[in-house]
């Protein structure tokens, strides 16, 4: 028996209710309607196709015979597609989030309880009428997000992290570690940015900065990217994971799978996995970039470095995995060197002035990212690193950022374009060309 002859079946047997109060109790009510007639097992069937598109018309149908045989629902076109695409989202989506997730242009989803909510778009916070009646139907939500993934909270875990098929990374938080109600917060991530050029046609870096990046990249520089939250780095190390030949294999390691590939034949990607509900199973960042060295990777790319992986990063970098990008959490360069140096400490028990020495060996160069207050975003500084006389690093800025005038200059040619000459893998005049649109100090 067909979804629809369910509905139409059921419906005849059905007492009709009264007129609902309000928009969103005339949707639930339409929406318990449709389960009761439908039956439960198959919008269960319904609700976790694999084919969402094909589900989601499986279930209009379902869902307009409702409407169609109870005559005290009184809404017009606009409202009676709204009504109709409300208890579909509630079904096979995310409910009242859909239509966030759904729009390209918003890039952070924000529930701060059933008080309030708000969203990104274009790096400016926009808020949002209420959209949950109440705690529960956030938690309700939470459970559709990471259930799937064999993933719970409660209050002895009130903290998870997930991913949505499409990429796209959840955060939850719950009582009694939330204080004012289930906390929610979904970032995006955009498939429309995947190369420098599309970042210098946004202007978050002129065009002579993203040769002298992509220049980097082909000739297997060691490169952090570094910033604060939400400053674009992931974006950035996509652009860049684009520039490496295709004649290499790629192997990323993420805690929450975020690059695309779209036209890299060789990419291996490897995901972090926290432990399941027993307990176990867990798979660490340090866990997989050790496993990557035995998996013939010509560049390494880390998604973040937060802990003890950094010393098997920099040690990678120091073992022929030249070229191998990673992303961390700093405000400068020196502040990055300091993070990497905790992190690295995390790992191995040694003093930090080894460590200092591992990093200037390791690494060639930090791109700095930042975000400014409008929610415009820019590649902004770029320094060397290399080992000072007396030990330790040596940060030598190449390229520098003004944020007043929101314009770069080359401080410094760096070094590896000189290499790049004397190898034959740039010629005089493209580094003539290079060098003659250049703004320098």
């Amino acid at each position: 028996m067909s979804v629809l002859e369910r509905a139409e079946r059921a419906t005849r047997a059905t007492p009709r209710r009264s007129r609902s109060t309000s928009f969103r109790e005339t949707a639930r009510a339409v929406k318990r309607d449709a389960m009761d007639r439908i039956g439960y097992d198959e919008m269960a069937r319904i609700a976790d196709a694999d084919d969402l598109a094909q589900a989601r018309d499986e279930l209009r149908v379902a869902v307009e015979a409702v409407l169609n045989a109870d005559d005290s629902i009184s809404v017009d076109a606009a409202e009676r597609n709204e009504l109709i695409e409300n208890v579909i989202d509630d079904v096979v989506g995310l409910g009242p989030l859909q239509t966030l997730l759904e729009d390209d242009s918003v890039t952070e989803i924000m529930v701060n309880g059933c008080v309030s909510a708000y969203y990104e778009r274009g790096g400016v916070l926009y808020p949002l009428e209420r959209m949950f009646e109440d705690d529960e139907q956030i938690k309700i939500l939470i459970d559709r997000i990471i259930s799937p993934l064999g993933r719970r909270i409660d209050e002895r875990s009130p903290i998870v992290n997930a991913r949505l098929k499409q990429g796209y990374r959840v955060n939850a938080v719950i009582p009694p570690v939330a204080i004012d109600g289930p906390l929610l917060t979904i970032r995006k991530f955009s498939d429309r940015i995947s190369t420098l050029r599309e970042l210098v046609h946004l202007g978050s870096l002129p065009a002579w900065y993203a040769e002298l990046l992509s220049c980097a990249v082909s000739l297997r520089q060691d490169l952090a990217v570094a910033g604060g939250t939400g400053s674009g780095k992931t974006t950035l190390l996509n652009a860049l994971s684009c520039e490496i030949p295709t004649d290499e294999r790629i192997v990323t390691i993420e805690d929450s799978a975020e690059l695309k590939f779209g036209r890299h034949p060789h990419v291996v990607r490897l995901e972090a996995r926290e432990a399941s509900i027993e307990g176990e199973g867990a798979v660490t960042i340090r866990d997989l970039v050790t496993n990557a060295l035995r998996m013939r990777p010509d560049r390494i790319v880390v998604g973040e470095v937060r802990g003890a992986e950094c010393i098997d990063m920099l040690q990678a970098m120091n073992t022929g995995h030249d070229g191998s990008l990673t992303t961390l959490h700093a405000g400068t360069e020196e502040e990055a060197v300091v993070r990497l140096t905790l992190l690295a400490r995390y790992g191995i028990n040694l003093p930090s002035e080894l460590i200092e020495e591992q990093i200037a060996m390791a690494l060639d160069g930090i791109i700095m990212s930042e975000r400014h207050a409008d929610g415009r975003r820019f590649v902004t500084s770029y320094s060397g690193v290399s080992r000072s006389e007396q030990g330790g690093v040596h940060l030598t800025r190449y390229v520098t950022f003004d944020r007043a005038t929101c314009a770069w200059t080359l401080n410094q040619e760096p070094p590896f374009i000189e290499e790049a000459l004397r190898a034959g893998v740039l010629t005089q005049q493209e580094v003539e060309q290079w060098r003659s649109s250049c703004p320098a100090s």
